[in-house]
């Protein structure tokens, strides 16, 4: 699961970030709305938890930058306490200060499975095509005969609709048993993966961050000697 914390207290935010993390979540800060909307063009998420009250922009414009794009992203709402601290509509659920961490991540949990329950059962891009319920994946019409491992990172990155995923994401989504080695095992998934894609490849790494799907377009995308480098 991942979330966005955009709360400008610096103090609280890490609390909550760290506190995130120990719940073994996947989770990126930001200080400002415009930092929060930076992320959000870059990056998919599962779940938001968005101070309304920020400096500058105003949180709001977070909110409706997340209603006119359509993102699946639930949004969790910090206010403060008493008569101002209203929930903006469009919000999922609210949450006022100050608050008992437990509460927090308690309410960033469920609406992090509410989020994943409405995702699309079937993802494609450049010709690959991942039916989730049904668990198939293709290649222009191709059957693949993917492993779990294997089908779960074609997910991921098709979910992320060609924004780069990281190593340590790849992980945290797809293996139930954190391996020892962790750039090795996404390395030696996504070699095999990709063999069994076929041309022109679609995966490319990008170096220092991570993995994304490609459209297709360009072929040698993220090869194997750029992998090797990784």
């Amino acid at each position: 699961m991942r979330v966005l914390v955009v709360e400008d207290e610096e103090f609280l935010a890490e609390m909550i970030v760290s506190g995130l993390r120990r719940a073994e979540l996947t989770v990126d800060i930001a200080h400002s709305s415009r930092a929060a909307l930076d992320r959000l063009r870059r990056d998919a998420y599962d779940v938001l938890v968005l101070d309304r009250d920020l400096p500058g922009l105003h949180g709001d414009e977070v909110f409706r930058y997340v209603a006119e794009q359509g993102l699946p992203t639930r949004v969790l709402q910090l206010t403060a306490a008493g008569p101002d601290g209203r929930q903006e509509p469009g919000a999922d659920d609210r949450l006022a200060k100050p608050f008992a961490y437990e509460a927090l991540r308690d309410r960033v949990l469920a609406l992090g499975r509410r989020a994943r329950s409405d995702r699309p059962p079937v993802i494609e891009r450049a010709g690959v095509r991942v039916d989730t319920g049904r668990r198939l994946a293709l290649r222009d019409g191709r059957p693949l005969a993917l492993s779990r491992n294997e089908f779960g990172v074609l997910e991921v990155l098709l979910r992320a609709q060609g924004t780069v995923v990281s190593g340590d994401e790849l992980i945290e989504e797809v293996w139930e048993e954190h391996p020892s080695y962790r750039t090795n095992a996404v390395r030696v998934t996504l070699g095999t993966l990709r063999a069994k894609l076929g041309d022109p490849p679609v995966i490319e790494a990008v170096p220092g961050a991570g993995y994304r799907m490609g459209d297709g377009a360009e072929p040698g995308g993220g090869g194997a000697a750029e992998d090797a480098r990784r």
